[in-house]
This record gives C-alpha cells, structure tokens and sequence, in this order.
C-alpha cells in the first residue's frame, strides 16, 4: 500500500496496533486521540485516506464526514465503532463514509479496506458531497444485535437504503423480516410515502395491482410472505411490477426458506423470482447470534419497565439457560418469554426456576446442542440428502457418496472452529476433540485455508 492515512481514536492501543500494521504495509500514518486535529489535519491536506472512531473525546466522528466531504471531495474515510447498532451503519451510509467497521474489528479485514480506499482515491478526484441531514433518525429502534452476523445485516440494509432495487427478506419465523423492511422504508428517501404491506387477499381481483399502486403512489410495497402466495395471485404481482405506473414504487418482498428452492418446488413462479431478486437480505436465526441472546433479554426487560412494568433482572444462571436454549421462535419468541417473565417473576432477579418454567412448555427444551437440538440437525442433514436423490430422479448419484457427504461436513466444521479459535490449530484440535496431526492433515486435504486472527476492542 502507497499512502499517508490519519487514524483518530481515543483509545491508545487501538492507535499503536494501526500505526504499526499501516506501517508495515507500507502506508504513512498520522494517529491523534483528537478529533480537531484529525480535521485541522483534513484541511491541511493531509492524508488519502481517514480512519476514525463515532465517539471521540472532543466530538462526533460521524458528523464530521459532511465537512470531510466539502474540504477534501474524494477522500475516503472508514468508520470504526464500538456503537454497534443499525443507526451507526446506516448514518456512516447516509453521510458517505466509505466504509464502516464495528469493534472489535479484524485487523487484516480493515487492512484489506484501507488498500481498497487508497487505490479508489487515486482513482477518483471527485466524489458525491451533497449533505444528507441525519439527525432526524430515531436512534431508539427495535434491532439489537452487535454479532457478526447481525452486523452484515446492518452494512447490507445501509447499502441498500436508497437504492431502487428490489429487495427479498429471507429468514425463520420471528428473525425480524417485517422489521427490517420497515427499516428500509423508514431510513429511504421514500419515508414520507405510504408503507404498503400486501397479503394474498389484496391480489384476489383484478384490480388489486391498480389499488395497491394507487395507495403506494412511489412508496414502498411489501410483500409479506410471498411463497404463500398462490401462482394466480403470483401472476398479478408480476403485472404490477411490470407496470408500476408514473410513481415507481419500490418493491421488497419477505418469505421463509430458499427463494431458488420455493422455484424449484413451483411454490414461486421463476418470473417472480427474476423480478424480486435484486438484492438479497437473509436473516439469520437467533442460534447463529448467541452473543445477541443477553442484549435482546436486556432491551426487551427495560422496555417492559419503561412502559410502567416492574424493573426485572436475569440471574446468572437463568443467564445460562437463556444462551443454551436454542429459541426456535428466534427473537418474536424471546421478546415474549423474557415479557412474561418480567411480569410474573416475583423477585427483582429471576430464577433459573421462573426461566425452566416458563420454557417448559417451548418446544427444544434441551437446548442447541441437547437432544432436541441434535434431533433437528439430523432432520437438516436428512432434508437435505432426500433433495439430494429427488434431483437424480430415478438415478441414483455416482458412487463414494460417503465419503462425498463426510467431505461436505468436515469442511464447516473445521473451517468454523478454526475461526472460533482465532487460526489456532492446537486450540481447535482439543476443541474437535481429534489428534494436532490429524487437523494439520485434514486442512492440507480439504484445502481450507487458515487464518490467524487479532481481535482489537
């Protein structure tokens, strides 16, 4: 990398580890705790790229990219945040910011953005500096969530917001797929136009397209769970589509499972699918989210007290049944239970007795990795190897199936648990419970790569 970047963070080490890896790479670098000094420099001329904390000492990082806009077109500026919500992606999108991170962050990751932007500055003399005003935004919404897979969710709904692309939610029942196209309603330069949901009953009559494009008038129009949709109703979606009318609306549709499997099973018509596919937003489930499961409890008990309930607390080890569970029901079924309990628990700090009972009637008891937990991987497993056969018709697939299918399970396996320990191999090995060689051997024969990680808070 050929550049000099400014880096502003108030934290020293984070400061020194970018110093020195920017260093390395090649870069020149300009580090501050301060946010004045970072724009003194920015108007100096210092610097081809920027990368800065939200949160300084000395004022907000966001809100300086307007003026980083105006004083210096072009220059690329990467935002880094410990304030880990959809508002922070989303206002780092509104503002223009090249790119956004939350911290922790991966250090190589960052390093691989940080080139990114310096080869665009030198590509590019002039960027957009018109000024979005942000601060209309409600900074109390209902997405909560700092994993990593919730924060992709976030970058990806930031990119897509005032984009006219039409938009499919995929996720179980209870991920937030309604919610997020609210989000991207909300937060779009269509706010001010109606939010149209449409069910299978607005597409009965023919002029169901006419009625809901005329309700729409340029907003947006949600189709909540377009597999349920019957192909007739199917045919007249695709209609109004292909006649939005003088004010286009924009078009986002939700459903449960694959899109490319409901149109193999004919549940989706392929001319729906080619029309709604324009960008895709799959949610994932609470069991890829455990880290969430303690910060949705929280937000879900101090709104039942600010709503006049009373003020409610998990114990440790009702803590622990809460992030062993497995939530079928994802976060619909949380925010329910952790209500209820907030309600009926007749202590401040609810037991792990009040947790037991009221999951005792939820279904996967046992947890993700109990018994119902295995149960339902196995079905996964089974679902899966049937489809497999059923696209061989009457054929059956060539053989070394088995050792096909253990190759297509090893491969996750290892790949996540690396990623669990850092590129660890000996760390990930006892993990596995199998012997340092036999790992080394597997990664060399399944050709996963390996990468050794450095977390940065």
């Amino acid at each position: 990398m050929d550049g000099t970047v400014l880096v502003a963070d108030d934290d020293r080490t984070i400061r020194t580890v970018l110093t020195q890896a920017l260093t390395r790479a090649g870069c020149r670098v300009h580090a501050t705790s301060s946010l004045t000094t970072l724009m003194r420099w920015v108007v100096e001329g210092k610097g081809d790229a920027i990368i800065t904390d939200v949160m300084m000492p000395d004022g907000n990082g966001l809100e300086m990219l307007p003026k980083i806009a105006t004083d210096r077109p072009g220059l690329p500026v990467i935002i880094i945040s410990a304030q880990n919500t959809i508002m922070t992606a989303i206002q780092a999108a509104d503002a223009k910011a090249f790119d956004y991170l939350p911290k922790p962050f991966d250090l190589p990751d960052l390093m691989k953005r940080v080139a990114k932007a310096l080869e665009q500055k030198k590509l590019s003399n002039s960027s957009n500096t018109e000024k979005d005003n942000v601060s209309d935004y409600d900074n109390d919404l209902p997405l909560v969530g700092n994993s990593v897979p919730m924060q992709g969710v976030y970058r990806l709904v930031a990119r897509l917001m005032n984009t006219d692309l039409p938009v499919l939610i995929s996720g179980e029942s209870g991920t937030g797929k309604s919610l997020i196209a609210k989000v991207l309603h909300n937060f779009s330069d269509r706010r001010n136009l109606p939010f149209v949901s449409v069910s299978p009953v607005d597409l009965i009559e023919l002029d169901g397209p006419s009625k809901i494009l005329a309700k729409a008038r340029g907003g947006s129009v949600v189709m909540e769970e377009v597999s349920d949709f019957s192909l007739e109703s199917q045919s007249r979606l695709v209609q109004m589509i292909d006649n939005p009318g003088e004010y286009s609306p924009r078009f986002v549709a939700t459903m449960q499972g694959s899109m490319t499997e409901a149109v193999e099973s004919g549940m989706i018509r392929s001319d729906v699918f080619y029309r709604l596919s324009g960008a895709t937003i799959e949610l994932p489930n609470l069991r890829e989210c455990v880290d969430d499961i303690m910060n949705l409890s929280e937000h879900f008990l101090k709104l039942l007290e600010n709503e006049g309930g009373p003020k409610r607390k998990l114990g440790a080890k009702a803590k622990d049944l809460f992030r062993s569970y497995s939530w079928p029901g994802n976060v619909r079924q949380l925010q329910n239970v952790a209500k209820r309990l907030g309600l009926t628990s007749r202590e401040h700090e609810i037991s792990l007795a009040e947790v037991e009972q009221s999951l005792e009637n939820q279904p996967e008891m046992n947890g993700l990795f109990g018994k119902a937990g295995a149960e339902k991987m196995s079905n996964d497993i089974e679902r899966h190897l049937r489809r497999y056969f059923d696209l061989h018709g009457n054929i059956l697939p060539p053989d070394g199936l088995y050792n096909r299918i253990l190759k297509e399970l090893e491969i996750p396996l290892i790949t996540v648990s690396l990623e669990a320990t850092g590129g660890n191999q000996a760390k990930c090995a006892d993990l596995l419970g199998i012997n340092r060689n036999t790992l080394r051997k597997k990664i060399s024969q399944l050709e996963i790569k390996v990468y050794r990680r450095r977390k940065l808070m």
